[in-house]
């Protein structure tokens, strides 16, 4: 719950500046500041005080749009975009609300992305802040309103403001305070100090950002607690960016009876983590601390204050600054998750084997109905464990990867699949060593899963020792062998978890929570289906997806068609812009009597249809990457048209699209897989 007198601040005062804001802003006082309505759509209207822009349903219907384009932007350097809005409806119990998203258009990508997006009504203004990454592409801000149930459902919009600097930091000079939030708590509550803001109760500090009367900071005081360990709590903006670095804030405390001031994250699911907390009194005067943060997925830092009664003193906060560069008083040699990660399409990378014997060999099998690829590309390398080859009974093959930084969380992701062995328990396992190799522990073992099927693993794990992962491939007796393969090892900061209810990225579908914005233009029996797992007709169709082996991907089932049966699938509009443009994705091509699958481009308007790239017949067992490289200043769409086969042995797949800007860079790649191709086209400009 927001501070009462914030809220008023909020509501109340102009900043000092804001005849004279920043490019990308706009408080709305005399006009919109080159934010302009697109005239497809529902127009804003500037209030007649001025203030604030809106659009209800006065004057429209539940449905209908307003979308607000920002001029040409350009944020070379890191910065923060903030909104201060306000979503009314009649009753909070509607079932279809009124919704305000935010996109940005950078000048060479097709599609818009989406950045925030809020529908939960408010009886007063709220705001949103989103990190905006450093690039030297320029870009626009698209401001959509959609409006929801009810005859007084309304979208208004008080202030738009860019500034360069991170969401988390602040000096709380601004009148919004930076997003920050206080959890209210009947008895003690963070405040602003310092200004004209005078309190009786305590001799308060002067703020450290001016060191004068006339600046501002936050503070907690004591003289209300009633109740033993009584905590205020002072929010973050919630992070929309991966960042890691250094953050740092100054703090003063007085210390009565005691408090404790801690330092926290807190996840989207409410899982908090302990950053810093006090360790001495610190003396009278501002005190800074710097600690190493790392964000990987969103999160909000919180400053917390427990006191112990009414004598605990006060606690005060100000300056609060990020920095992408680790801090002075870290020792550890910072993380590179470039180098603890691996798709062996080169070499083994920074990972290595025991010296007594190679038990992981660098394959690459060129993939066809037998024999299934690697899984960064289907036609790369991998690695492959061939315990069959080994006489040994109790036969290990370990690798290790690179040394990792004690006391820090991490996510191991990779993929695996297990062919030929009658048992899988420990076939696969992954350990962590100190780096005395003495202490090992297991921290993951294959589970029970379909065979031949690349599987992705998930493994969180946080050490306080530097330490090493390793893989470990067991034959358990010259019986029960067979083939281990490993392939696109990546190491990040931070837990695996992340959160179901996130969108796909703008451009990327993996169809695991849904068909994103794909379409068709009719739907029955003989249309693209979403699945997970087999297809019901055996030797045909996928084992299972490619984004995670246990994830969903997008078919033609051949049994409920016949043949030369079309099955379309559209994308979303796409912007026309100059520049190539790429389009990745894995397709399945396995079965005796596999049809066609095809990719086309249609112009709106123009009504005609391009063919960009086609396989005929069976390909693999194997999921496998297609580079789609083209050019079209139009506005326009991709379709995948799948053609039924001869026979029902003809399912085709496909899985993990992804548009990108730019031409497809890796060029090696489509020529290895035009090889042996009669119907590969090269790059086509329309």
């Amino acid at each position: 719950m927001l501070l009462r007198g914030v809220l008023l601040v909020a509501q109340a005062l102009q900043l000092a500046g804001a005849l004279d804001l920043p490019a990308g802003s706009c408080a709305f006082e005399e006009g919109t500041c080159g934010f302009d309505s697109v005239l497809a759509f529902l127009p804003w209207i500037l209030n007649e005080e001025g203030h604030y822009i809106y659009v209800d349903t006065s004057f429209a219907e539940q449905g209908e749009k307003a979308v607000l384009l920002s001029p040409e932007l350009q944020a070379e350097e890191w910065s923060c975009l903030r909104l201060v809005y306000q979503i009314t409806a009649p009753s909070r119990s509607l079932s279809d609300p009124s919704q305000l998203n935010l996109y940005v258009r950078y000048e060479d990508e097709s599609f818009d992305r989406l950045l925030w997006s809020a529908k939960e009504p408010s009886d007063s203004w709220l705001i949103a802040s989103l990190d905006l990454q450093n690039s030297s592409k320029k870009f626009k801000l698209l401001i959509e309103g959609v409006l929801g149930q009810g005859d007084t459902a309304s979208i208004a919009l008080f202030e738009v403001k860019m500034t360069t600097g991170y969401c988390i930091e602040c000096d709380f000079e601004e009148n919004h305070l930076c997003g920050f939030v206080n959890r209210w708590n009947p008895n003690v509550n963070w405040f602003v100090g310092g200004g004209t803001i005078q309190n009786a109760h305590s001799i308060l500090p002067q703020d450290h950002t001016f060191k004068s009367e006339l600046g501002h900071y936050m503070y907690v005081d004591s003289v209300y607690v009633k109740h033993f360990q009584e905590v205020a709590q002072l929010i973050s903006p919630m992070t929309t960016t991966s960042m890691s670095g250094c953050l740092s804030f100054y703090y003063q405390l007085q210390q009565g009876n005691g408090n404790v001031f801690s330092l926290y994250t807190r996840d989207t699911v409410g899982v908090y983590e302990e950053l810093w907390k006090v360790d001495s009194p610190g003396n009278a005067a501002w005190n800074l601390a710097e600690v190493e943060f790392s964000a990987p997925y969103p999160m909000e830092v919180i400053f917390e204050v427990a006191f112990n009664g009414p004598k605990g003193g006060y606690v005060a906060l100000d300056d609060i600054s990020f920095s992408p560069v680790h801090c002075q008083n870290q020792t550890d040699l910072p993380f590179n998750a470039v180098k603890a990660s691996c798709n062996f399409e080169e070499d083994f990378c920074n990972f290595y084997q025991d010296k007594e014997g190679a038990g992981w060999t660098r394959v690459k099998v060129k993939p066809n109905i037998y024999r299934t690829g690697d899984h960064t590309t289907g036609f790369g390398y991998y690695l492959l464990a061939n315990t069959k080859l080994t006489s040994q009974p109790g036969y290990i093959g370990r690798l290790y990867g690179p040394s990792l930084p004690g006391n820090l969380q991490y996510c191991l992701r990779f993929y695996y699949a297990i062919y030929g062995f009658l048992k899988m328990s420990d076939t696969l396992a992954v350990y962590i060593f100190e780096e005395n190799h003495v202490v090992q522990e297991k921290i993951w073992s294959v589970p029970e899963s379909p065979r031949g099927v690349w599987m992705q693993a998930e493994i969180t794990f946080k050490k306080p020792m530097p330490i090493k992962v390793v893989f470990m491939s067991l034959c358990k007796s010259f019986w029960d062998c067979g083939l281990v393969a490993l392939d696109d090892i990546t190491v990040q900061l931070g837990s695996c978890w992340t959160p179901e209810s996130l969108p796909s990225p703008p451009g990327e579908c993996t169809f695991d929570q849904n068909e994103c914005a794909f379409t068709q233009e009719k739907r029955n029996r003989s249309s693209w289906h979403r699945r997970r797992g087999e297809t019901p007709t055996s030797y045909t169709g996928p084992k299972g997806d490619h984004t995670t082996g246990v994830g969903y991907y997008m078919y033609i089932e051949a049994s409920h068609m016949v043949y030369g049966q079309k099955a379309l699938l559209l994308s979303g509009p796409l912007r026309g812009v100059p520049g190539k443009h790429c389009l990745t994705f894995f397709y399945h091509m396995y079965g005796a009597g596999t049809g066609l699958l095809s990719v086309y481009l249609r112009k709106e308007k123009a009504g005609d249809e391009s063919l960009l790239w086609r396989r005929r017949g069976e390909q693999s067992v194997s999921w496998l990457r297609a580079l789609v490289e083209y050019s079209c200043p139009q506005p326009h769409q991709i379709i995948f048209e799948a053609t039924r086969g001869v026979s029902i042995r003809s399912d085709t797949a496909i899985d993990d699209i992804k548009f990108q800007a730019g031409p497809c860079t890796d060029m090696e790649d489509a020529a290895q897989q035009s090889s042996g191709y009669s119907e590969d086209l090269n790059e086509i400009e329309y």
